[in-house]
């Protein structure tokens, strides 16, 4: 299985017609095109328009045409795999608001850095479930905090279960791209999440090779890990700066700048289908945030075999390259679309939005020229 997907979107229309859609959406084309077309990654499911890792968020995604959805996994204190872009979850839940969960607040350092917050893996389960999501960026997105306190925190089995139920009622199979987060943190709590990774996606007869699964990681021996287990599609994950984490710890001196060298791609190739740079990584800017010169990394992952599927696209003003910025208000949306042609120019095979309605009719338009 490869990243690029042969049908195009259908349309939006059923989720305006559920009040699903409350910020201007472009709708996906009606008809499917039987044509080899990027990938749309709903990055976070759609983030854009609803606090992140929630099953609001991704079933948005799905409904505005995403082909895939992203849940970022930690676990609970008992082990059970949930959706949260971080285990620390001040940010992201209403933790703060339970006095009973007080005295969780504590400093952990985690991949280096020193966080202070609620950890997932000081929770149950149950009591993970008494929380509510919000918005963790409310000054760039304040429309989306009208949804603040409505959503649970979603385990990884309730997301296949989305994704199950949406590919049925949407006739057209909705992929995951799950993406662990701090594995070696995890593993040295006794928590790993690779075991229950395997165990959920082979429970939903989703541990196949034509599975609309791919899995990611910023780390590389866990991917090797998972090779070994899994079926599906793998994606080193690569940053525009510093190196995996297992590699600060084993000493290892390379960066992910070597590993989108030619021979750093070969290697990547021998473990996993796919690599998921940042887009700058691609398109790098300069001091001033303008676009300068392409990279080769595109054409030398290609030359390795490996599929590119750069993160992540938002149409907001502060995440975008100056280039395409519309005003100096970060919160106002800037040329997303011309964004997308740029990096679509660069013959990418998918892309993280979390703005996936954008993201699949930038796309349609760019395969219909």
């Amino acid at each position: 299985m490869t990243i690029r997907v042969r049908l195009t979107a259908l349309s939006v229309a059923g989720a305006a017609a559920l009040g699903l859609i409350t910020a201007p959406a472009i709708a996906a084309p009606n008809q499917p095109q039987d044509t080899d077309q990027v990938a749309v990654f709903g990055h976070r499911g759609a983030s854009g328009y609803r606090p992140e890792h929630t099953l609001a968020s991704y079933e948005l995604a799905a409904r505005m045409g995403a082909d895939y959805i992203e849940p970022d996994l930690v676990s609970t204190k008992d082990g059970v795999l949930v959706a949260r872009h971080e285990n620390e979850i001040g940010g992201t839940t209403d933790v703060a608001e339970h006095p009973e969960f007080a005295g969780r607040k504590t400093t952990k350092v985690i991949d280096g850095s020193s966080i202070t917050g609620w950890f997932t893996e000081d929770f149950t389960l149950a009591e993970l479930k008494t929380l509510r999501a919000k918005e963790r960026i409310p000054d760039v997105r304040p429309n989306n905090t009208i949804y603040d306190g409505r959503y649970e925190v979603p385990t990884f089995q309730e997301v296949l279960d989305l994704r199950a139920r949406l590919s049925q009622e949407l006739r057209r199979d909705i992929g995951v791209a799950p993406e662990t987060k701090h594995p070696s943190y995890f593993a040295k709590l006794g928590l790993a999440l690779e075991p229950g990774l395997v165990e959920a996606l082979t429970r939903n007869d989703l541990n196949r090779p034509n599975a609309k699964v791919a899995v990611q990681s910023f780390e590389v021996a866990n991917l090797k890990q998972l090779d070994r287990s899994l079926r599906v599609q793998l994606v080193q994950l690569i940053s525009n700066s510093g190196a995996p984490q297992d590699f600060v710890e084993a000493g290892d001196p390379r960066t992910y700048a070597d590993l989108v060298k030619p021979e750093g791609l070969r290697e990547i190739a021998t473990y996993a289908d796919v690599i998921g740079p940042d887009t700058k990584v691609i398109l790098p800017v300069n001091a001033d945030g303008f676009l300068t010169a392409p990279t080769t990394v595109v054409a030398d992952a290609h030359a390795a075999g490996l599929e590119v599927v750069p993160y992540t696209v938002r149409a907001e003003n502060k995440f975008l390259p100056a280039d395409f910025r519309s005003s100096a208000d970060p919160a106002a949306f800037g040329d997303a679309f011309g964004f997308f042609r740029a990096l679509f120019e660069q013959g990418i095979d998918g892309i993280f939005s979390d703005h996936p309605d954008i993201a699949v009719t930038a796309r349609d338009e760019f395969a219909a020229r």
